[in-house]
C-alpha cells in the first residue's frame, strides 16, 4: 500500500547523529536532511513545538527534499495550552493564551512559518498534541472547534494525552468531535501499565488523514527523564501486530503517517525500517 508513509519525529536528535546512523561527510543540517529524505517519505518537525516556526527554513526544507516528501509540523507549544517560556515568543508578545491578541500574533506567526510548506504541498500534517490536563469538557471542546476554524483547510492530527478521552465510555463522542471538527486522530503505541496511559485505538475521524505515533513502551514514561522515557527499542513481534491494522486504516484513508517518537539513538529509524519491510516494498 503505498499510501502508508513511514518515518520519525526527528531527523535531527543529536543521539541519532552521534549513534552513526548518518554516514561520515552527511552530519551537517543539509547533509542531514538530504539524507533522511532519501530513505523515508515523512518526518514530523518537533522543534516547532518549543518555537515558532521560520519561512526560511521551511523553505530551506523543500529545496532539499524530494517531490513528495512531506513534513508533520508539531503545533507550537502556546497554541496546545502547553507552558511557554518567554524569550521563544515574538518580540515584544507574552506568552499569555488568554489574550486574543496574543493568539492573533502568534497564530499569524505559525500559519507564515509553515506557509513555504502547505505553497509547494508538502505540509504533511499539523499535529495538535494536548497536555495531559486536556481533559473531555465543555472548554475542551470549545478549544477544538476553535482550532479547527483557525486550521480550516489544512490537514491536522490530534493527540489527546488524557486516558478519558478514548475509554470505552467516551470512544464514540470523541471520535464524532474529531470528524465534526476535520481533525484526524492520533493512535498512540506506548507502555499499557500506567494510569495515564492511552488506549491503542484507531478511529478513523479524517478521510484525508489517519496517524500512528510510537512512543515506545518504557515504563519510565510517566516518571523519567525525557531519555528515559523514549528508551526503547521494538522488536519484529511487536511491529508485526500493528501491520493488519494499518492496512486496514490505508483502506479507509487517502494516506496513513506511521511515526516513531521513540527518538533514542538510532532506534526509531530502525524501528521505522523494519516497519517498512513489514509492509511491503511498496511503502516508504
Amino acid at each position: 500500500m503505498d499510501n502508508i508513509l513511514i518515518g520519525t519525529c526527528s531527523w535531527t536528535d543529536p543521539r541519532l547523529v552521534r549513534s552513526g546512523w548518518y554516514p561520515v561527510g552527511r552530519r551537517g543540517p543539509e547533509g542531514r536532511l538530504r539524507y533522511y529524505a532519501g530513505r523515508f517519505p515523512v518526518v514530523e518537525v518537533d522543534a516547532s513545538y518549543y518555537a515558532l516556526p521560520g519561512e526560511r527554513n521551511s523553505r530551506l526544507w523543500v529545496e532539499r527534499t524530494p517531490d513528495g516528501f512531506v513534513f508533520d509540523v508539531k503545533a507550537f507549544s502556546l497554541l496546545t495550552g502547553h507552558p511557554t517560556r518567554r524569550a521563544v515568543m515574538p518580540d515584544g508578545v507574552p506568552p499569555d493564551a488568554r489574550d486574543p491578541g496574543v493568539l492573533d500574533e502568534v497564530w499569524a506567526r505559525f500559519a507564515a512559518g509553515v506557509g513555504p510548506l502547505r505553497e509547494a504541498g508538502r505540509l504533511g500534517g499539523v499535529l495538535f498534541q494536548f497536555p495531559p490536563w486536556f481533559r473531555p469538557g465543555a472548554r475542551s471542546e470549545e478549544f477544538l472547534e476553535a482550532t479547527a476554524r483557525r486550521t480550516r483547510g489544512w490537514p491536522v492530527s490530534v493527540e489527546f494525552r488524557h486516558p478519558e478521552w478514548w475509554c470505552e465510555e467516551r470512544y464514540e463522542e470523541t471520535r464524532a468531535l474529531l470528524a465534526r471538527c476535520g481533525m484526524a486522530a492520533v493512535a498512540v503505541d506506548m507502555t499499557q501499565s500506567l494510569p495515564t496511559s492511552i488506549p491503542p485505538r484507531t478511529p478513523v475521524t479524517s478521510p484525508r488523514l489517519s496517524v500512528v505515533r510510537f512512543h515506545g513502551r518504557s515504563a519510565a514514561w510517566g516518571t523519567g527523564s525525557k531519555e528515559d522515557r523514549f528508551r526503547y527499542a521494538y522488536d519484529e513481534g511487536e511491529l508485526g501486530e500493528w501491520v493488519p491494522r494499518l492496512r486496514a486504516l490505508a483502506r479507509r484513508v487517502e494516506r496513513v503517517h506511521v511515526l516513531f517518537n521513540n527518538c533514542c539513538g538510532d532506534a526509531a529509524v530502525r524501528a521505522a525500517e523494519t516497519m517498512a519491510r513489514l509492509l511491503g516494498p511498496s511503502t516508504g
